[in-house]
This record gives C-alpha cells, sequence and structure tokens, in this order.
C-alpha cells in the first residue's frame, strides 16, 4: 500500500529550530487542506521529529519566532495559573508538577524512577487529566524519559501541535524540560523524539511561515 505523501512525515535535525522549519516546510509544501476547532488548517499526518541537540535556546528560533508566544509557551510550562486563552484550561506546569491538583509531582516521580532504576522503560508521566479535561485536551499529553548511552532521551506524544505558532514553543519548553531533568540526574540530554498525529498550519499563519521559511532559507531563498 502506498503512504500519501502528506502521511508519516519523519525528520531527523540537530537542533530543534532546524526540526521546526523542516516540519513547516513539508507541511505547506505537501499539507492538505482541512480544518481544526472549525478553523481551516494545512496537515499532514503522522509526524516524528527527532531532535538529536535539543536545547532550551536555540538560535534559529530566537531569531525567527514570535517573542510574545515563546513568553506565553514559557509560561504554561512554568506558571501555574489557569490559562486563560485556553479557556481557563490548567497549565502544562500545573499538570506536570501538581497532577491534578493533588499535590503529585510528576517531574520529581521521574527523576528518582529513574535514579533509583537507569535502566527502566516506564518512566512515563502524562499532562492529560480525564476527571478534569472534559472540553479541552492537552495537545502534548505523554511524556516519556529513558537513559540511552549514558544520556537522558525525551518521547513525547502529541495529538495535534500548530507549527505556525506554538509548535517551536512546544520544542524549546520540552528541551528545557529534559534539561532540568538530566541536571538532576547529572547527566547529558540526549535525543528528543517528538511524534505528533496532526502537525498544522492554520490559513492564518500562512503567509507568516512562508516569510519566514524564505528568510531563514528553508525555501531556497
Amino acid at each position: 500500500m502506498t503512504v500519501p505523501a502528506h502521511s508519516d512525515i519523519r525528520i531527523q535535525t540537530e537542533t530543534s529550530g532546524e526540526a521546526w522549519l523542516e516540519i513547516a516546510a513539508r507541511i505547506l509544501a505537501d499539507g492538505r487542506p482541512s480544518e481544526y476547532d472549525e478553523l481551516p488548517i494545512l496537515e499532514v499526518e503522522q509526524a516524528t521529529l527527532t531532535v538529536t541537540g535539543p536545547s532550551a535556546t536555540d538560535a534559529i528560533i530566537s531569531r525567527f519566532a514570535d517573542p510574545e508566544r515563546l513568553e506565553w509557551m514559557h509560561a504554561n510550562f512554568t506558571d501555574h495559573s489557569l490559562v486563560a486563552e485556553l479557556g481557563g484550561a490548567r497549565s502544562y506546569a500545573s499538570r506536570l508538577f501538581d497532577y491534578a491538583g493533588a499535590g503529585r509531582n510528576q517531574v520529581e516521580w521521574v527523576i528518582e524512577r529513574l535514579r533509583t532504576d537507569p535502566s527502566t522503560r516506564s518512566a512515563t508521566i502524562t499532562t492529560f487529566e480525564p476527571l478534569l479535561d472534559t472540553t479541552y485536551i492537552p495537545c502534548v499529553s505523554l511524556l516519556d524519559f529513558w537513559m540511552r548511552d549514558g544520556a537522558l532521551e525525551q518521547v513525547v506524544y502529541a495529538h495535534s501541535i500548530d507549527f505556525g505558532s506554538k509548535g517551536y514553543g512546544n520544542l524549546v519548553e520540552l528541551a528545557w524540560l529534559q534539561e532540568y531533568i538530566g541536571a538532576q540526574l547529572g547527566v547529558p540530554v540526549g535525543k528528543l523524539v517528538f511524534v505528533i498525529k496532526s502537525a498544522h498550519v492554520y490559513d492564518t499563519e500562512l503567509d507568516v511561515m512562508n516569510g519566514v521559511l524564505a528568510k531563514s532559507g528553508a525555501l531556497g531563498a
């Protein structure tokens, strides 16, 4: 069976910024029209981004991303306040460090699990709170950490990521979390593997992303 061009996208880069530009370019080139929350998008399905050198500070993202959106995403990962833009949903920070408002720090649990058993394959946590998430479902829902060749790797699943306005923020914040856990364990950071069911760009961001890709040289400009 032939897989359509818009499906099963696999990209490997050294940096998060390169991954962002490559998946955005694929979406603009091969994405098919669809919609999400009744808004038109271009979409590729089942994308896997492998970043071999993830970092919370990325030169490409710092240069081409919207600083206000980066700040918003960083607050989402660090501030426990409800997120007004998401209908008052709980932030990623609250989900990771105070799961379901029950005081369960999942990040510390991962650290202790890997410290106790560096060979574990089940240092796995979730942002999804099914008893609370009756309307909003977090885009990034599964974070899985393991030790490979002496380094901390992370595998992440997302049901959908907007690579026009938020995806670059997800990439640097996931790297930030990976760096934090690695520092607590005293190990270097390895690969970040980001698995996305729906990788898309909203139609309202198409002109912006075409401009970013042209300026960065990703369109051969």
